[in-house]
């Protein structure tokens, strides 16, 4: 199945990164950043989707977002 695009604007190239974020409690108050994500953006209107980064691999998140 081809990719259809960006669910927002139809567009067919997307971009991965990673981002890294605090959690509550503890970790947010010594600025520990173990909550990390893989996010995919549309390269045209910069809709984007966050996953788990330790459950998905970039060519399997860009498949999600492009609905495949």
């Amino acid at each position: 199945m081809g990719k259809r695009g960006c669910i927002k604007c139809g567009h067919t190239e997307a971009k991965t990164k990673e981002i890294a974020t605090t959690g509550t409690g503890l970790s947010k108050m010594f600025d520990i950043q173990h909550n990390k994500f893989r996010v995919v953006y549309c390269t045209n209107c910069g809709y984007s989707e966050f996953y788990n980064s330790q459950t998905s691999t970039a060519s399997n998140v860009i498949d999600f977002f492009f609905g495949g």
